[in-house]
């Protein structure tokens, strides 16, 4: 007794194959970190002479925009 194949020989099971539904994977979720007031890494496109602005004071740059961020975050509030 052979077995059968996996892949179809002919024409038609092969055309009959390709609109078969396939099976759906769900991806996991992404979970948030819990430690409060963590930091995320992102990517952010911001115009370059706001950029210079920030950076004009040195090192912390990051942090400056971070801090007008929620400011303008928590006036909205």
């Amino acid at each position: 007794m052979s077995k059968p194949t996996r892949r179809p020989t002919s024409a038609i099971d092969a055309a009959e194959a390709l609109f078969q539904p396939k099976k759906k994977t769900v991806a996991p979720a992404v979970e948030r970190p819990k430690v409060p007031h963590a930091r995320e890494l992102v990517s952010l496109k911001i115009d370059s002479d706001v950029l210079a602005h920030f950076q004009a004071e040195g090192a912390g740059w990051q942090d400056r925009i971070n801090d007008a961020l929620r400011e303008a975050m928590q006036s909205r509030t």
